[in-house]
């Protein structure tokens, strides 16, 4: 690990769980609402938390690029709620990703985390990715920071209040240094302006020109 590559270190604040009312509103507010929370999951190695610097809404049947398009299945029983729960799943047969539901109990929507900026547990981060070169390659991706995190499938249907999954309050992130853009790494509705991230965030996975107007700011395999 280059350890001289580490983005210079800021405070951050930690509050309580967010309440299960937050992910009970339209997924692509949660979406932008998020940036600035902190992601905190608690193993048998320790304790490991990042802020959220970027995220994807995937709002609902309607949406082709959602796994709620599919219907229910047994892969997608916890996408379908109630809100605020992690909805996991595994892609490639390699990575898991981690999702929070949102919306009322039956709908189907969930917002993608894609990238946390690590602000403890840094060193057990280091040691599940040993292969990360620059520190910012520990959580920049949905996979990535899966792995950094020690989040998997046995955390899939959790409460985000309760559960080894938190998401706490942090500092909420200023309009005008949220950028939203198309999604990425997919191919169903790629142009929707459903994706969110913290401007000049160095953990974000990878930047894209923000999107004309205003954009709505409104789960893939």
């Amino acid at each position: 690990m280059t350890r001289n590559a580490a983005p210079t270190a800021r405070r951050f604040r930690v509050g309580p769980p967010l309440p299960a009312t937050f992910y009970d509103r339209p997924t692509e507010i949660v979406a932008k609402e998020l940036l600035g929370a902190v992601l905190q999951c608690t193993t048998a190695e320790g304790v490991t938390q990042g802020v959220i610097v970027e995220t994807e809404a995937y709002t609902g049947p309607e949406d082709p690029a959602c796994h709620a398009a599919a219907g229910l299945t047994a892969r997608t029983t916890h996408l379908f709620g109630p809100p605020g729960l992690a909805y996991v799943y595994f892609i490639y047969g390699m990575y898991w990703c981690v999702n929070a539901v949102t919306r009322e109990r039956g709908h189907g929507s969930a917002v993608l985390i894609r990238a946390v900026h690590p602000i403890a547990g840094v060193d057990l981060m280091r040691a599940r990715r040993v292969r990360s070169k620059r520190e910012v390659d520990l959580t920049n991706g949905p996979g990535k920071l899966c792995q950094a995190m020690g989040i998997t499938g046995a955390m899939n249907g959790t409460s985000l209040r309760n559960g080894p999954l938190v998401i706490r309050a942090g500092t909420p992130v200023p309009d005008n240094n949220v950028v939203v853009t198309p999604r990425i790494g997919i191919t169903k509705a790629a142009d929707w302006p459903l994706r969110f991230f913290v401007k000049d965030d160095p953990y974000v996975s990878r930047a894209r020109p923000a999107s004309s107007g205003n954009a709505k700011d409104p789960l893939s395999s």
